[in-house]
């Protein structure tokens, strides 16, 4: 099922309930006669800090969000975290650092990530996640460890709470909700950012808005941080800057990339395209693009050694189905075409192996085949499984017969080591998996200092970004870093929060 903004706001009532500013705050005639300090366009992961902390220095802020009400991305994140060095680690006996995680960022990605960028986040994310304790997150019971879903690190720093991103959200609700009674914050939702000001010398003055009739307001400001998340739900631009058709439909779907815009209509521009990476393949619930996830497989062996093979469009295995690194796999699916590979298997593995598919019985997965859902193949011989699913007869059957003669011989030509059983008890089976992302890779270059850049290198003056309009690749770079896009965002939103000169001219 598709999620559009109306289902959106209407699965999250339950959340908005518990905001008593949700749907309330100032009017734009009531703001666009003063001038802020900060005005910050976008009110979630990295705003929220940003507008928090700028108050507690006595700034006048302004948050304006195209959205009903707060909280952005974090309404649907995961919300994983990652910091080295916390009152927590310390608790544990855990000694960690930030340079410690820095190399493993650079390890993990291969030397991708931005390290100027990510430095200044690893840097400052201890003290982003002690205030996150002081403000009542929850951490789950045995955290930190080193690895949920991505790479491990080398450390156990990696915190998650149960209630996901809704318990950071919880955590900023508070500072902000009484920063907002006392008059130090002004809340402007469902206003959409249209446009930047500049003054004669080329710095950034303030910024227009329409509302969702589309009447404009003129807003004045000393600076402006754009947090407006990234482009992950619009599909042209996502396309564009990936290379790759927008599949699934799961991201925030105010991340149209409308902060993209803006920065580089004041002389900013868009770099860490290159750096996509999806995830190793979901199932989809139709051929559409886009569409929802159906269901995804565990192609974790630790905790489920494969009885499969996974062939790619030319019908060949293209990795070492037991390889134990999430990031192995991952980029051994980059290189494939349309990120898009096969898990094939026979009857003897229906009837023998544990449950392929999360959450699904063998039961559940066999009535997927009786069904006409999408992606799902069954055939009694190799070559129509091959022409059901859309893969090369010939290269298929080479396939099999290569994996079995691995099988017999206990010798597989890519290493595997669980070799189970040979795939020859018919019926035949195929489940077509895409990889797929839901964050936006590319995204506006800053310096050191959170200042939007020229490709000169030149500052915007009084222009900031911070969050996901910088791109997952600045602080996780070709890879999949656990709690490098959270735990930034924060981060850089507090630091701007702290450090801005609001009373400067």
């Amino acid at each position: 099922m598709r999620v559009s903004k109306r289902r959106f706001v209407q699965t999250l009532g339950a959340v908005a309930a518990t905001a008593p500013f949700a749907s309330r705050g100032a009017s734009a005639r009531e703001v666009r006669r003063r001038r802020f300090d900060l005005l910050v366009i976008g009110a979630g992961t990295a705003g929220l800090p940003a507008a928090i902390f700028a108050a507690k220095r006595g700034a006048s802020v302004l948050v304006i969000d195209a959205a009903a009400q707060i909280g952005g991305t974090l309404l649907l994140s995961s919300g994983q975290l990652s910091a080295a060095g916390t009152r927590l680690q310390r608790e544990k006996g855990i000694s960690d650092s930030p340079l410690e995680h820095f190399d493993d960022l650079m390890r993990i990605s291969r030397g991708t990530i931005d390290p100027v960028i990510a430095r200044l986040a690893v840097d400052h994310a201890a003290a982003t996640f002690d205030w996150l304790m002081e403000q009542g997150y929850p951490v789950l019971p045995d955290y930190p460890v080193d690895g949920v879903a991505h790479e491990p690190y080398s450390k156990p720093r990696y915190y998650w709470s149960e209630r996901r991103g809704i318990a950071v959200l919880d955590a900023m609700r508070p500072g902000f909700s009484q920063a907002m009674a006392a008059g130090r914050i002004e809340l402007l939702l469902e206003h959409r950012a249209v446009a930047l000001q500049l003054d004669h010398s080329g710095a950034v003055s303030g910024v227009a808005v329409e509302d969702s009739g589309g009447t404009r307001s003129e807003l004045a400001a000393r600076n402006v941080l754009i947090a407006t998340g990234g482009y992950a739900s619009n599909a042209a631009l996502f396309e564009k800057l990936s290379g790759m058709p927008k599949f699934l439909d799961s991201s925030y779907p105010f991340a149209q990339g409308d902060g993209l815009a803006l920065a580089e209509s004041a002389g900013g521009y868009i770099h860490g395209a290159e750096k996509y990476l999806t995830n190793y393949g979901v199932i989809l619930a139709s051929y559409d693009v886009p569409t929802s996830q159906l269901a995804r497989a565990n192609f974790y062996p630790q905790r489920r050694p494969p009885w499969e093979i996974h062939v790619n469009a030319h019908a060949q295995r293209f990795v070492r189905e037991d390889v134990p690194s999430v990031d192995a796999r991952e980029q051994a699916l980059r290189f494939q075409p349309l990120k898009r590979h096969w898990v094939v298997f026979d009857q003897a593995v229906v009837e023998q192996a544990p449950p392929l598919i999360e959450g699904w019985t063998s039961e559940d997965m066999l009535d997927a085949f009786d069904g006409d859902l999408a992606c799902f193949y069954r055939a009694d011989s190799i070559e129509a499984l091959a022409r059901a699913a859309g893969l090369p007869e010939r290269a298929l059957v080479a396939t099999l017969d290569a994996y079995n003669y691995g099988v017999h011989t206990g010798n597989d030509f890519l290493g595997r080591k669980h070799l189970p059983c040979k795939l020859v008890k018919p019926p035949f089976y195929a489940i077509r998996h895409q990889g797929t992302s839901i964050t936006s890779t590319a995204g506006i270059a800053v310096n050191e200092r959170l200042q939007v850049v020229r490709r000169d290198g030149s500052a915007v003056r009084n222009l900031y970004a911070a969050g996901e309009i910088l791109g997952s690749g600045a602080t996780q770079g070709q890879a999949f870093c656990g709690g490098m896009m959270v735990t930034p965002a924060i981060t850089f939103g507090r630091l701007l929060g702290q450090q801005l000169i609001y009373l400067s001219q």
